[in-house]
């Protein structure tokens, strides 16, 4: 071919496990509404920081260390880590592997996330946990972006991979992936009903 794709940006895309995630997203959607109800500090730093919505991620920020739920979560969602950074030929030398942050995020309606990545981690991710049919998806930007200057813009029907930004369905009981340096972000939430998810982020040592 006169042309070939070099220096992809890739996506992980598959649900958590292959039965029981109705019963097992309940659970924890009980769970993720208790620690909002718990997270006095953290209720305050999202009326400030994420207007209309909750998030742990200033406060209690690392749930895998005190909940045997999001233990048990944190085991499945590393084998899909692992998973990912083998397609990405990723060379870890014998190291581990392992989760330094772990939140709860809570968008009623209106609230959105604004555009933003993810430092001082390799891959982070997101897994859906309730997802109000409507709700918005995780927006993904080019991260070309700023370097196309004179570029003219794309058409209208240009291929996915072609296009400037590309936005992931959210979908109850699925894990997403991606590179942790992808800026990206969550729209405003049409829905009367909450759009509940946790985050992520792995290191390796």
């Amino acid at each position: 071919m006169a042309t070939r794709a070099w220096f992809p940006t890739t996506l992980y895309h598959e649900p958590l496990q292959k039965r029981g995630l109705d019963r097992f997203n309940a659970d924890l959607a009980v769970e993720c509404r208790q620690i909002r109800d718990y997270d006095d500090d953290g209720r305050r730093w999202s009326d400030k920081n994420y207007p209309g919505g909750y998030t742990s991620y200033a406060t209690l920020n690392r749930l895998h260390e005190f909940s045997s739920t999001f233990a048990g979560l944190e085991r499945k969602l590393t084998q899909h880590v692992r998973r990912f950074a083998r397609e990405l030929d990723m060379d870890l030398r014998g190291r581990e592997i392992y989760m330094t942050d772990f939140w709860v995020n809570i968008m009623p309606e209106r609230s959105a996330h604004s555009l933003h990545l993810h430092p001082l981690s390799f891959i982070s991710g997101t897994y859906y946990v309730v997802t109000p049919p409507g709700c918005p998806g995780l927006k993904f930007e080019d991260p070309r972006l700023s370097k196309f200057m004179a570029a003219p813009p794309k058409l209208a029907k240009a291929r996915p991979e072609n296009q400037t930004h590309i936005t992931y369905p959210a979908q109850a009981g699925w894990v997403l992936l991606f590179e942790s340096w992808l800026r990206h972000e969550v729209a405003a939430n049409p829905c009367a009903d909450e759009r509940i998810s946790v985050s992520f982020n792995y290191n390796w040592r």
